[in-house]
């Protein structure tokens, strides 16, 4: 029988409202901090690279392929105008040393076999004083993981390299591999990968108020999600 992810397919947050509207933000953020050149690490599906390239940042694509012989690029499959770079070394970046003015992970430092490797090498490839961006990271705290855990559904965890953080732990954890963190907060209070129709018709209110939930003192410190900007020393 289908898991419920199998269910939901790989696609559901291209296909979630809600979801986009997060994606929307973070791409809006990123841009207005006029960032340079930018590594979409572990890009995925690639809507992150299409709405900052909307936005006219110049944005390269990367993502892990460990069914890959080597290192390649290809265009993206549901976005053909972003050309991927990839390799299928879990950790090891084809890029030379400070190549890069920033680097985003979304959803993406959180499934790695090896954090500490791979921060390492996203510091080696920003250069001095290049941003470093941490989205979705998942929240050791969050009620949603503690529900879908206890529903049988998919939670943070469940698979192999899967890791839950707190802000504390986030910032150890960039500040050992030579980053200075600006900022750490939670985000997100409400599920926003939901593929309905009526969550379709209702994005840009369960948006606002999800926004508006997290910056609650004390609440927030169950949200679903962990944000951390930082820059390379």
């Amino acid at each position: 029988m289908a898991t419920l992810r199998e269910r939901r397919g790989t696609d559901v947050n291209l296909r979630s409202a809600p979801q986009m509207r997060e994606y929307v933000a973070l791409a809006n953020r990123i841009a207005a901090d006029r960032p340079g050149t930018v590594l979409d690490w572990g890009c995925g599906w690639g809507q992150l690279s299409a709405l900052l390239a909307e936005r006219e940042v110049d944005v390269r694509a990367f993502d892990y392929r460990p069914a890959e012989a080597e290192p390649g690029e290809a265009p993206l499959e549901r976005f053909p105008e972003i050309v991927c770079t990839y390799s299928p070394d879990p950790v090891a970046l084809p890029f030379a040393d400070a190549s890069f003015d920033a680097a985003l992970s979304c959803g993406v430092l959180e499934h790695v076999a090896d954090p500490a490797g791979s921060l390492a090498e996203l510091h080696r490839v920003l250069r001095p004083g290049g941003r470093l961006y941490v989205a979705k990271l998942p929240n050791r705290a969050s009620y949603l993981e503690w529900l879908a855990k206890r529903l049988g559904l998919y939670y943070h965890g469940q698979l192999p390299h899967d890791t839950l953080w707190s802000p504390a732990e986030a910032r150890a954890a960039v500040a050992r591999q030579g980053f200075d963190v600006t900022d750490a907060r939670y985000a997100n209070m409400l599920p926003l990968t939901v593929d309905h129709p009526l969550a379709t018709r209702l994005a840009g209110a369960i948006w606002t108020l999800n926004r508006l939930l997290e910056r609650v003192p004390l609440l927030s410190r169950l949200a679903t999600n962990v944000e951390l900007d930082a820059v390379r020393r």
